[in-house]
C-alpha cells in the first residue's frame, strides 16, 4: 500500500538522553502553495535539534512534510508551524528550522525559526 501524506509525527525514545548531541536533517523536496497565486513554492527544509527524551521518526517526518504539498502558506507561517509541530511532538532541548525557498520573482527567501527550552 502506498504511503500518504500525514500530519502525525511519530517519535521514539532517545537512545542517549543524558548527552547533548545534534541531530540534523536536510529535506530538499519540500513544497507548499503560495496562498496568493496558488503556484507551488519549493524549499529545502533544514532541521537541527538536541533531543531530550524523544526523537522524531524519519518516515513520519517525510509524510508530515509531504502533507504541505497542497496547502497554501506564506513562507514565514509554514516555517513556524513546522517548528511548533515538531516541538510539540519531540519536546527538544533546542530546535531550529531553516526553510530555504527557491528564488521567486527575483527574491531568495530564507526563514529561520528557533525554539529554546526554558530553564527550570
Amino acid at each position: 500500500m502506498p504511503s500518504k501524506p500525514s500530519k502525525k509525527l511519530d517519535v521514539f525514545k532517545n537512545p542517549c538522553p543524558k548527552r547533548d548531541y545534534e541531530i540534523r536533517f536536510e529535506c530538499p523536496e519540500f513544497t507548499c502553495l503560495c496562498p496568493k497565486t496558488g503556484q507551488p513554492d519549493f524549499a529545502t527544509i533544514r532541521i537541527l535539534y538536541t533531543a531530550d527524551k524523544l526523537c522524531v521518526e524519519l518516515k513520519s517526518l517525510k509524510l508530515y512534510l509531504w502533507s504541505y504539498r497542497d496547502e497554501g502558506a506564506f513562507h514565514e507561517a509554514v516555517t513556524n508551524k513546522i517548528l511548533d509541530d515538531l516541538v510539540s511532538a519531540v519536546k527538544p532541548r533546542y530546535m531550529e528550522i531553516e526553510a530555504d525557498f527557491y528564488i521567486r520573482g527575483g527574491i531568495h527567501t530564507v526563514v529561520k525559526a528557533i525554539h529554546k527550552r526554558k530553564k527550570k
